[in-house]
């Protein structure tokens, strides 16, 4: 196992991961979902998902820090490994924090909505 897979597999030992249909459920219940793609990889996999704060990867941390710690705070990027990673992050601030197993793409495959970007 190189160490990337061992950094990836301890962030995704420490959160909860969500199916695309959980977490829109989530989202439905008051949870909020963040989506941590560039501007160019929305772009690039022209989709949105309607609702989502976007903060890229680079600076989720601190926009999210402001946040009650008690928000739930679901994160997505385009296959679900930098997602872990920033999730894995928030969570050791204190946050109630996971990502979407799959990313956009899987998001986009189960069918749920996206608007064009």
């Amino acid at each position: 196992m190189s160490d990337l897979d061992s950094l990836l597999a301890g962030a995704r030992a420490s959160i909860t991961r969500l199916s695309p249909e959980e977490a829109h459920a989530a989202v439905r219940h008051g949870a909020l979902l963040v989506d941590v793609r560039s501007g160019d990889e929305q772009r690039e996999q022209g989709a949105r998902i309607p609702g989502a704060v976007h903060h890229p990867l680079s600076v989720v941390l601190w926009r999210l820090e402001p946040l009650p710690r008690e928000t739930r705070v679901i994160l997505i990027c385009r296959h679900g490994y930098a997602s872990s990673l920033a999730a894995a992050q928030l969570r050791e601030l204190g946050f109630d924090a996971g990502d979407v197993v799959g990313g956009v793409e899987a998001w986009q495959a189960a069918g749920l909505p996206v608007e064009p970007v």
